[in-house]
């Protein structure tokens, strides 16, 4: 069993960067593909970012493509999501999640844990 909690979140102004964490407890962490998700009301949850098990290769939505950047520290069990130039669009519940599969996966039925999420707020 791994749980995932989410930090970082905050209120924040338009073209301001923010970095928020997930720290997994749990055994071999370094064995999980990783991503980023989030998640505004009314909404389905959209896939932001994801890593591999080495965090030698990363994927990114074309919305956030360029302006973000998922790391990760596998002596520490977290993986980070910096965000760059943010816009209010950005705004969401933001979630972190592990997965078995092979690949960096951009759909959320493909990860098997999640985090409670933690709030981005971007004013303009």
């Amino acid at each position: 069993q791994v749980q995932l909690v989410e930090s970082g979140g905050a209120l924040v102004q338009a073209g301001d960067s923010l970095v928020i964490s997930c720290a997994a407890s749990g055994p071999a962490f370094s064995t999980y593909i990783m991503g980023w998700f989030r998640q505004t009301p009314g909404k389905e949850r959209e896939f932001v970012a994801g890593i591999n098990r080495s965090g030698s290769t990363t994927r990114y939505s074309d919305s956030v493509k360029g302006r973000c950047i998922i790391s990760r520290d596998n002596a520490k069990n977290t993986v980070f999501l910096q965000l760059n130039s943010l816009k209010p669009d950005d705004s969401a519940v933001y979630y972190c999640a592990a997965g078995f599969m092979a690949n960096i996966n951009v759909v959320p039925s493909g990860y098997k844990y999640w985090g409670q999420g933690t709030q981005v707020t971007v004013s303009s």
